[in-house]
């Protein structure tokens, strides 16, 4: 359509305005409902497709954090995804008190780190459970010993490897757990007025219930943005589903233990001559010594093979593998 509007166009805008068919204060309006402020200073890169990925992506990894979790803390855990926000840096450093429990993870192969903050009253009720106790955690707030820090990583570091399954959708990626720090200020991973994506999950351990959020920085995602939507993610999902179950299928039945069975012959005799049989007897069988013998897999033949001997041992070697098509 043209900018510049033709006469006759003009003298049809007069004639609706004088004649009441168009209102002037209803464009005005609708000319006020299109503009939207705009905060440079909070641009917005996480869209609402962005964050509702990152649930799903995170309500796959509660699930697997209540199955996991309880090998080490013997107590039943309940991982919920709570909400998820885009905010800056700023905004969730200046939130946190300390001391605090923020674990930074190395995102390989995205480029940066992402940061895992635990509500200390689980950190304490993980070191109770592991060291024996019901998992109570303390009623007066301090620093974490040393022990209790390496308790609390060896727990953390097997959370972050569960990490790579709910991704893996969007990019294989490998997390490794670098340090756990206290205090907020030696967690400056990005810049402070750089975006953040942060997922907040609320994790019950027996009784006792805390949160925690996942930091996702926007330069550590911006590669793998246009991934995060939940068509693609779906899409992507399903494919590697079917694989994924193939493959895993596949190992467990490599792993089966199947009875193998290599049949010298076959004789009969009667029933006295066999009431009667002494050491040194010989039983004649419907075999040659140089005939190939019939090896059964369960109660299927699928091999002949020439018997022998291996290190001092009864052995077979496998001649011909009968397929299907030749039974």
């Amino acid at each position: 359509m043209s900018d510049v509007l033709s006469q006759s166009e003009i003298d049809n805008l007069l004639q609706a305005l004088s004649s009441g068919e168009v209102d002037v204060e209803e464009m005005k309006k609708n000319n006020e409902n299109a503009v939207k402020d705009y905060d440079f200073s909070r641009p917005s890169k996480f869209s609402k497709e962005h964050l509702r990925t990152l649930e799903i992506i995170f309500e796959h990894y509660g699930r697997l954090l209540s199955t996991n979790l309880p090998v080490y803390l013997r107590k039943n855990i309940q991982v919920e995804v709570m909400n998820s926000e885009a905010v800056t840096y700023m905004e969730f450093s200046n939130a946190l008190s300390n001391p605090v429990l923020l674990g930074v993870v190395d995102f390989d192969p995205l480029k940066g780190n992402i940061i895992m903050e635990m509500a200390n009253k689980l950190g304490f009720a993980i070191v109770d459970r592991m060291l024996g106790g019901e998992g109570e955690p303390l009623e007066k707030v301090r620093d974490f010993s040393e022990i209790e820090l390496l308790i609390i990583e060896r727990v953390m570091s097997s959370c972050v490897e569960l990490l790579r399954e709910p991704w893996l959708n969007v990019v294989d990626i490998h997390p490794r757990l670098n340090r756990i720090e206290t205090n907020s200020q030696f967690a400056q991973i990005i810049s402070p007025s750089e975006m953040i994506a942060i997922v907040t999950l609320n994790i019950r351990i027996g009784d006792i219930e805390g949160l925690m959020n996942v930091c996702l920085p926007y330069l550590t995602l911006e590669p793998v943005m246009d991934k995060l939507n939940t068509k693609f993610w779906y899409s992507n999902m399903q494919d590697k589903t079917e694989e994924y179950f193939t493959d895993d299928i596949e190992a467990l039945i490599r792993k089966a233990n199947v009875p193998v069975t290599a049949v010298l012959g076959k004789s009969s005799i009667s029933v006295s001559d066999f009431a009667s049989l002494q050491n040194g007897d010989v039983i004649r069988l419907d075999r040659k010594v140089d005939d190939e013998l019939d090896v059964y897999v369960g109660e299927i033949r699928k091999f002949t093979a020439l018997p022998g001997s291996a290190d001092k041992k009864y052995a077979v070697r496998v001649t011909t593998v009968i397929r299907e098509e030749d039974f």
